[in-house]
Parts: structure tokens; sequence; C-alpha cells
């Protein structure tokens, strides 16, 4: 099958009522006929209209986000505080978070349409803290792991102090909501155009908040 070269003025019947941008006039030979004028048959070939192949167009931000759903990730794994932790009213709690590919990056997925790859990368860049008491803390990285060396110092990177006991609160804790900020940086192979836009995904816990009893 050849498409016709120059196609057919749109005046002409082959159209059969469509127009020139609707489509193309082809030429077809089947086999059985091309046989037939090997053996000296006079063959006419078929010419028809047919509908072009619609253009397909490629958003690569989308093709980016089609990368992203590959990684699978997840909210922060959160390490501290722990929902069976110990923590008291007026010392100061360390926060931090374990780091993998899926629950702080970094993590890097490609997805492809008609020719078009896009990789995109994704990494967490910064973690907000709901405490439950009122308080938000914005962490710009996964925090510093507590060691018993820092006695009840501030952590450095991360932390919180809350200055009520939980003993109010549904359990008698706070519920913590951990949501993280991935910023996702992507470009299309081979050059043609680079993006970033961001993912947000949370994880909770419990803590219950006591106070130091003094025994006189």
């Amino acid at each position: 099958m050849e498409r016709l070269d120059p196609q057919p003025p749109a005046s002409d019947p082959i159209w059969a009522g469509h127009k020139p941008g609707d489509g193309a006039i082809y030429e077809r030979v089947c086999l059985s006929d091309a046989l037939g004028a090997a053996a000296g048959a006079n063959v006419v070939p078929q010419v028809f209209w047919a509908a072009q192949a619609p253009a397909v167009n490629v958003d690569p931000e989308q093709l980016a986000r089609e990368a992203v759903d590959k990684m699978l990730l997840t909210g922060p794994a959160i390490a501290s505080p722990r929902a069976a932790g110990k923590y008291v009213v007026g010392v100061p709690m360390w926060m931090w978070v374990n780091e993998s590919p899926t629950t702080y990056g970094p993590n890097s997925a490609s997805a492809s349409l008609a020719g078009v790859t896009v990789t995109a990368t994704a990494k967490v860049s910064k973690i907000d803290w709901k405490m439950g008491d009122g308080r938000t803390v914005t962490c710009n990285g996964p925090g510093t792991a507590y060691a018993a060396s820092y006695g009840k110092q501030e952590s450095p990177t991360c932390g919180h102090t809350y200055t009520l006991t939980s003993a109010t609160q549904s359990g008698a804790k706070y519920a913590v909501t951990a949501t993280a900020t991935w910023t996702v940086d992507w470009q299309v192979n081979g050059g043609g155009g680079t993006g970033q836009f961001t993912e947000v995904r949370q994880s909770q816990t419990q803590v219950a908040i006591g106070e130091v009893q003094v025994v006189r």
C-alpha cells in the first residue's frame, strides 16, 4: 500500500465526502492481483481513502509522574518518636527518620511513550511534623539519631519539647503526623526538556508524654 503523491484534488469523488485534512488517498495492489499482472492480466489498483493515524501528543511531565508511580514512594519511616517510647514534659525530644529509596530517596525511574523517554529523580526536601499539641516543626533533613551521650541536649537538626502531658488526649497519647515533601526533578532523555514538581506522602504515629513526679 502506498500513499498517492500528489494527492487528488479535494473535488475528486475518491475522497468519499472526506476532506484532505481528514486522511489521505492510498493505492493498494493485492498479492493475487500482482500475480495476475505477472501473467499478463490487466490489473486495476484499488484506490481508497484512509484516516491518518493521529499524532501522539507527549506530555513529558505526565511521563515523569508515571515514572514516580513506579517508585512506590511512601511516607517517612519514623524512627523517633516511637509509639512505645517513654517521653517526658520539658525534656527535648529528638525526631528522625530512616532513609531508604522509597521513604526518603533519592529514587529514580523512567517512563516512555511514542519514542520519548523521561527520567525522574525524587528526594525528600522537607518533613513537616504535626506534634499533636498544636505545634508544627519543619525539618529540612532526616534528623539526627539520638545517643545517650547527648543527655538532655536539644537535637541540632529536628526536635520538639512538649510542655503538657498527653493525659487529656485520646488514648492518652498525642497523634503525630510526619508529612514528607518529595521534590521530583525530571528530564527528557537526549535533551528536549526538564522540569520539577512535588509529591506529598504521610506517616502517623502516637506518643505518650508523661511528667516526672518528685517523691518527698
